[in-house]
């Protein structure tokens, strides 16, 4: 994340020589060779209260997954991260092929990220929620009657210079602006910490911009987000009890493995959980640049996720994106690299994770 503007800077001008769109020669190779054979298991997993966070890239694909399923989803957590439909270019379907990824690209730089085209309107919350419901309206996503009941918890720290602050502070006027009480909504901007995920005893020192992209700020954001979307829980276990497994994401991938996706994904599942359905599920979003290729397991298991879901019976996600030439840091699609449809409930990365749902809820013998 660090490298972040650089990093999606070369993108746009690969995008720009290859003029070409995502396709399965994307995935490099040192994601081919982590796959795992081993099946997303079938839990019978309660996934109608279905929560999601995700930070900086993952913090965008939340808000989508969420606009786009609101049904399924209960709340939703964007750490660094600005409000739905940001980076889309007023210009966007004009333009074939990645033409409109390019331009999305540049508005998301500098105007999603760095909040300098205000000016311009860019960011507004009052004309990005109004999108949204035109969105809705056509089915493109879930009715926004589905969003206004969510709880929304936001995170910005007072040493962020990849997000700025503003952004985030968008985001939460864009949730008002769709109707969702103020009471539901949740911005913590008080903190030290850098562009990361924060933590009360994981990662680096507070204040740092730094892979693994975990800072230890004494503040469980883990622990802080579920509590905001679930209320009341349990107290979270002393460590991980139940199992961290690999499993193969090549049965969610689109026919034309235009997703993006790594080969293999994480899940978390207490021991609860495989005793008996009906646990929740809550789907973690890695960053760029902290994904499994990256940073291994840090974000997975210095995350704190784990302890919380022991004791209060949830299933935890992990998917994974991949590096690949268009996408050098593993980000998460909020500027439409895998298609023009990148918003919506038919975008090959949110139909990806919502199939992987689909697995959990699925009624079988456990993992």
């Amino acid at each position: 994340m660090r490298r972040h503007r650089a990093a999606i800077r070369k993108f746009a001008l690969m995008v720009a020589m290859t003029a070409a769109p995502l396709t399965s020669g994307g995935c490099n190779e040192t994601a081919k060779k982590a796959a795992s054979d081993r099946p997303l298991p079938a839990l019978g997993a309660k996934i109608d209260e279905t929560s999601v966070s995700g930070i900086s890239s993952g913090a965008y694909m939340a808000g989508q997954f969420q606009m786009a399923h609101a049904k399924r989803v209960a709340g939703a957590a964007i750490i660094a991260g600005g409000p739905y439909g940001c980076s889309e270019s007023v210009f966007a379907g004009t333009m074939p092929g990645a033409g409109t990824a390019i331009l999305n690209l540049s508005k998301a730089v500098n105007g999603c990220m760095l909040d300098l085209l205000g000016v311009w309107g860019v960011s507004d919350p009052q004309d990005l929620a109004t999108k949204a419901k035109e969105r809705a309206d056509k089915g493109e996503i879930d009715p926004i009657a589905d969003v206004v009941n969510d709880r929304i918890y936001l995170f910005t720290g007072t040493s962020d210079r990849t997000v700025a602050p503003s952004i985030v502070r968008h985001a939460a006027t864009f949730y008002e602006k769709l109707g969702v009480p103020q009471t539901n909504i949740d911005l913590v901007s008080n903190l030290p910490a850098g562009h990361a995920f924060i933590t009360d005893n994981e990662g680096n020192a507070c204040g740092a911009s730094a892979s693994p992209y975990i800072d230890n700020c004494n503040y469980d954001q883990a622990g802080a987000l579920l509590k905001h979307i679930y209320g009341d829980l349990h107290p979270r276990a002393a460590t991980p009890g139940g199992e961290f497994i690999d499993f193969d994401q090549r049965p969610f991938f689109p026919s034309d493995d235009s997703a993006g996706l790594a080969e293999t994904g994480v899940v978390y599942i207490p021991q609860s959980c495989k005793d008996a359905a009906g646990c929740r599920v809550h789907i973690a979003f890695h960053g760029c640049a902290q994904n499994r290729e990256a940073v291994g397991d840090a974000f997975v298991k210095e995350s704190g996720f784990a302890r919380w879901a022991d004791t209060n019976r949830f299933i935890v996600l992990f998917p994974q994106v991949a590096d690949s030439p268009i996408n050098p840091q593993g980000c998460w699609d909020w500027w439409g690299y895998t298609g023009p449809q990148y918003l919506t409930r038919d975008a090959p990365q949110i139909a990806a994770v919502n199939r992987m749902l689909d697995a959990l809820q699925a009624p079988g013998g456990g993992a």
